[in-house]
């Protein structure tokens, strides 16, 4: 997928992305954050490697754009991740299917 960051053009790929992230420690999240695989990424880190610019030379939107169009979920440090009210255990039984009462 073609985008422009900073100005500038790049090819992205969903698997590129992966790559290129692939054993990279993520930093602590303050603000936007990218999630890619089971680690949650600062959108200016991602943004860092992928594009190799400054992070002072483009801002969050740009990398959370271009994610989100690449299938990856990019949320707020603010904004909580979607929570039930049910334990873990229960959630997982519901989604297999409750055992029917005897």
């Amino acid at each position: 997928m073609r985008c422009v960051i900073a100005r500038f053009p790049f090819d992205l790929t969903h698997s590129g992305v992966l790559a290129t992230m692939q054993g990279v420690k993520a930093e602590p999240v303050t603000g936007a954050y990218v999630i890619i695989g089971r680690r949650r990424y600062p959108a200016k880190q991602v943004g860092r490697l992928v594009t190799g610019q400054d992070p002072r030379d483009f801002a969050t939107g740009e990398v959370v754009r271009a994610m989100t169009r690449l299938g990856f979920t990019c949320r707020t440090a603010e904004e909580p991740a979607p929570q039930s009210d049910l334990s873990a255990v229960q959630a997982a039984s519901r989604m297999l299917g409750e055992p029917s009462a005897r």
